[in-house]
C-alpha cells in the first residue's frame, strides 16, 4: 500500500489562532490517549475496545493501514485528534475524534474533521463511517454539517464494536450543505 503524506495544513479561522494538522508520530501518542480518555470519561466509561486502541495506537491503527491526525492551535499546542481506522477491505471508521475541553468552540474540531475527510478520500475509503452515541449531540451536528448521515446498515454492520454505540453515520459527499 502506497501511503501519501498529508500536507501540513494551516488555516486562520475568524481571527482565532491558526490551526495546523500533524500526522501521527510516536511522541504524539500521549495526546491521542489523553484527549480521548478525557472526553470518553466525561460522558461514559472507557470500554475494553477503547483501552486497546488508546494503549497502542501505532499497532491498532497505524500499522494496520490507518491514519491518526492531530490539530494544533497556535499558543495552545495539540488540542484535538482523530483516527481513520481500517475496518475491512476499503472501509474506514472515523474514530477517536476529540478536542480538549479547553479548546472547544474555536472550530478546531471542524478543521480536524475536514482534514480527516480529505485524507479518507485519498485512501479511497468506502465506506467512511463513524459510530457514536446520541448523547454526543454537538458532535453529531458537526458530522451532519460535514456530510455524514445516519445509517441503519452501518449500525447493524459495525455498531456492536462499542456498548455505548447507538448512532452510526456514513459519509455522503453529496450531503454536504451547499453541495449541488
Amino acid at each position: 500500500m502506497v501511503r501519501r503524506t498529508l500536507p501540513l495544513y494551516k488555516k486562520t479561522v475568524m481571527g482565532e489562532p491558526p490551526f495546523t494538522i500533524h500526522e501521527y508520530r510516536d511522541e504524539l501518542a500521549v495526546h491521542f490517549r489523553d484527549i480521548n480518555a478525557e472526553w470518553i470519561r466525561s460522558m461514559f466509561r472507557l470500554e475494553p475496545a477503547d483501552e486497546e486502541v488508546l494503549s497502542d495506537p501505532r499497532a491498532r491503527i497505524i500499522d494496520a493501514g490507518g491514519v491518526i491526525l492531530f490539530v494544533e492551535a497556535a499558543g495552545l499546542g495539540i488540542v484535538g485528534t482523530c483516527a481513520l481506522q481500517p475496518s475491512d477491505r476499503r472501509g474506514f471508521e472515523l474514530a477517536k475524534m476529540g478536542v480538549r475541553e479547553t479548546a472547544r468552540g474555536r472550530k478546531a474540531g471542524e478543521f480536524l474533521l475536514a482534514a480527516a475527510i480529505e485524507r479518507a478520500k485519498v485512501l479511497g475509503a468506502d465506506p467512511l463511517y463513524l459510530l457514536t452515541n446520541s448523547r454526543c449531540a454537538a458532535a453529531i451536528h458537526l458530522y451532519e454539517k460535514a456530510g455524514f448521515r445516519h445509517d441503519a446498515e452501518i449500525l447493524a454492520r459495525y455498531g456492536a464494536s462499542y456498548e455505548r454505540c447507538d448512532v452510526a453515520m456514513r459519509y455522503w459527499p453529496s450531503a454536504v450543505q451547499g453541495a449541488t
